[in-house]
């Protein structure tokens, strides 16, 4: 087995697919994407030039977009599969996992990246608008987190969906830890993890590059 991982420690979807190797304990390699050489390299593996991209050598196979590389993933290791063999249970995982990317990421990279805009240039509607959406993605989430993970008993692709988007989203729009008791001891766990806690710690150097600089109430 030779599997090659297109990355950079610090993007949201990249933590995904990091998760899922270390929940299952895969051996790949790390290939960072950083410099313009990285990203035109990526750009020949995929053209919407989007991380990450998982390179199975073995088999031939160049797989890009998260979700379906934490797919592929669970074809190898002995560890439970990310996406449940009961498939009650994986139409549940797959659902909250898009929840988890539509509903908090795609809001939370909103804010982030009006941030990049040049002066004058920024979307103060559309900003506002995806605070709004993230308030009612967090209520939403704060009853419907109930069980010990996303989809239930097991740890599954929806957790591993959920710890970017609720990390980097509680960076830049915070929500109310009292007042969602049920999102914010979900929260907890999830960073408490060991695959999650890696990443979070191997993405603590590149902090310094989030655009909308990063809060003193982040650990």
């Amino acid at each position: 087995m030779s599997l090659t991982l297109h990355q950079h420690p610090f993007a949201s979807y990249c933590w995904k697919a990091l998760i899922a190797l270390y929940e299952r304990e895969v051996p790949f390699e790390p290939a960072l994407v950083e410099t313009p050489e990285d990203w035109a390299a990526l750009a020949e593996l995929y053209p919407m030039s989007k991380m990450p991209v998982l390179i199975d050598h073995d088999a031939g196979v160049t797989l890009p977009e998260s979700s379906p590389v934490i797919e592929y993933l669970d074809r190898f290791g002995n560890a439970p599969p990310m996406v449940p063999s009961n498939p009650d249970i994986a139409l549940i995982a797959r659902l909250r996992d898009r929840i988890f990317d539509s509903y908090v990421m795609t809001p939370m990279q909103k804010i982030v990246l009006d941030n990049l805009r040049p002066e004058g240039e920024g979307d103060a509607f559309g900003v506002n608008q995806a605070r709004e959406d993230l308030d009612g993605s967090y209520a939403y989430l704060n009853d419907l987190l109930t069980d010990q993970w996303a989809a239930g008993e097991e740890f599954t692709i929806a957790d591993c969906s959920a710890a970017p988007s609720l990390h980097y989203a509680r960076a830049v729009h915070r929500w109310d830890e009292g007042a969602l008791p049920g999102l914010t001891a979900y929260f907890e766990r999830l960073m408490a993890r060991p695959s999650v806690a890696r990443v979070v710690d191997e993405a603590r150097p590149y902090r310094e590059i989030f655009p909308p600089g990063w809060p003193d109430y982040m650990d």
